[in-house]
């Protein structure tokens, strides 16, 4: 004996069409993992699969080295500077934070005789290596046509480096603005996203609430280099015009902004 209507599931009712995944939009809206379905009393092995790889790509993001000479290469014409944190390799890294927010004692010579600049991008691989190998010097070019009529120190290039080593690396340059470009913590959505920390009057020991963050620049349904571009480009020269940044500097941009034009000047040039 067949089941009543009402006993029935929706797709089986007569004149019902059968759905053939209802959460096919959902997943067009979010990368996040929802309805995976089952296999049994488990998640399907294809699901399984695309976390495991997922993680592996956060493990990497995480435990690779910065390779410093392509990113300089890929920077160019750019003038650029290499230098590393006071924690000597990557296990060290993770284990002592502090380290990872001052500069090595061998680094300090690499900002002598540099001329004094306004604004100082330090790019550091923070804790995405893979992030900044892969979309750091698109952005960094991005930031530095967006920062146009400002003096630039060259570009800081460090190893090892938490967000703090900008202040110490900005302040020995003599900058009033530092623009910390940094990979941030991966997930396991996304592995290669940058963030974006601008801090006015940089010294080391500046607190975080004294930071502007522009977070989640990635290809992957993040922000665009040219979008965080111009965002950074609002930012600094509020920060520069009001002498302040962090929770005293509001993200007021308009929606509509122009795009700046013209080339930064460099320090020395």
């Amino acid at each position: 004996m067949s089941r009543r209507d009402d006993e029935r599931t929706p797709t089986e009712r007569p004149g019902t069409a059968p759905a053939t995944d209802p959460w096919a939009l959902l997943r067009t809206l979010t990368p996040a993992r929802i309805g995976l379905g089952r296999t049994g009393n488990a998640i399907p092995m294809r699901a399984v699969l695309e976390f495991q790889y997922a993680h592996a790509l956060a493990r990497d993001a995480v435990h690779d080295a910065l390779d410093t000479e392509a990113l300089c290469r890929a920077l160019e014409p750019l003038p650029t500077l290499r230098v590393a944190s006071n924690a000597p390799d990557r296990a060290t890294y993770l284990r002592r934070p502090d380290l990872g927010r001052v500069l090595a004692p061998e680094s300090h010579a690499a900002f002598a005789g540099i001329a004094p600049a306004e604004i100082a991008i330090v790019v550091a691989d923070g804790l995405s290596a893979t992030g900044v190998q892969a979309h750091a010097a698109a952005l960094v070019h991005a930031c530095a046509a967006a920062l146009a009529g400002f003096r630039l120190a060259p570009v800081v290039v460090a190893t090892q480096g938490r967000v703090a080593l900008g202040d110490d690396a900005a302040a020995r340059l003599g900058a009033a603005l530092c623009v910390m470009i940094v990979g941030e913590r991966p997930g396991l959505t996304v592995s290669d996203s940058l963030g974006i920390y601008l801090t006015y009057a940089p010294r080391p020991g500046r607190q975080d609430s004294e930071r502007n963050c522009i977070s989640n620049i990635h290809p992957n349904g993040g922000l665009s280099a040219e979008q965080a571009a111009r965002k950074l480009g609002w930012l600094a020269r509020e920060a520069m015009s009001r002498k302040l940044s962090g929770v005293g500097l509001k993200d007021d941009m308009p929606a509509a902004l122009g795009t700046q034009s013209g080339a930064p000047r460099i320090a020395g040039s």
